[in-house]
């Protein structure tokens, strides 16, 4: 019998791209989002629709599922208070109803949680958490809120820190933090059917030569990169000192007030 799979974020560019992908691939898929999905339903799949904030939809949401694919909250930098109720209260509400189910979440979390890192740095997945801003600080929490969560509970989560999932790198920090669609297909696919993950966490990341990132989870659920984004090279380097300075590039240069004294 096929596995039923929530994928949350669905509307959005990388639910939308996953959606079919896991179709094709025999999974059965409860699709769900804030706003209607935009697309034809894939072939065995539903779309509920739901706000993460509310506690009961979610907690309805997961029953009967089988594994999480969480892609749903806000995707940029924004305010905290914008922030906060999607990405800290409803992913709390997600990992919450996951652990009543015993269900699997695997967590779209973001090269954002280590964004003031200098591109100068080589980083494993151990290595502090340096936010670039309020929407890197969410995915610090939910890589915590894993953490706890396998810790006192059992609960299994990958956390994947997604770098630039593109068709294809336009820039030169792209080159290091590059993620094809084929190898985020990939990527998922491996956490969903890995017999065991504890609390995982893996660089959302292509095999690129490039790459500021290494030693993380993905020997342990299977993953394998094909992709390199060398191909393309070489590729401009747009921005100012700041968004050209860290690895988390033009997010880290919001709002930045530092002056070059600090520094």
């Amino acid at each position: 019998m096929a596995r039923l799979i929530l994928l949350t974020g669905t509307s959005g560019t990388l639910g939308r791209l996953l959606a079919p992908r896991l179709a094709a691939r025999g999974y059965h898929l409860r699709l769900s989002d804030i706003v209607p999905f935009p697309d034809d339903l894939p072939e065995h799949a539903e779309f509920v629709q739901a706000d993460l904030a509310d506690q009961l939809a979610i907690q309805q949401l997961v029953r009967g599922t089988e594994a999480i694919v969480h892609l749903g909250g806000i995707s940029v930098e924004k305010p905290f208070a914008e922030v906060i109720e999607a990405n800290i209260l409803g992913l709390t509400h997600l990992f919450e109803a996951a652990r009543i189910q015993r269900q699997r979440i695997i967590f779209a979390s973001s090269n954002h949680a280590i964004g003031f890192y200098e591109r100068s740095e080589k980083l494993a997945v151990n290595d502090p958490m340096r936010p670039d801003g309020y929407y890197g600080l969410s995915k610090a929490y939910g890589e915590l809120l894993g953490r706890m969560m396998f810790d006192k509970h059992g609960l299994e989560s990958v956390h994947v820190r997604i770098g630039s999932c593109l068709p294809r790198p336009t820039e030169a920090r792209h080159l290091a933090t590059w993620l094809s669609h084929d190898d985020l297909e990939r990527l998922v696919v491996a956490a969903l059917e890995a017999e065991s993950t504890g609390h995982a966490v893996v660089w959302g990341v292509s095999a690129n030569q490039r790459s500021w990132w290494h030693d993380d989870d993905a020997a342990r659920i299977g993953y394998v990169a094909e992709d390199d984004a060398e191909q393309f090279a070489p590729l401009p380097e747009p921005g100012d000192d700041v968004t050209r300075r860290f690895q988390g590039g033009s997010f880290a240069a919001i709002d930045y007030t530092r002056s070059e004294v600090d520094q």
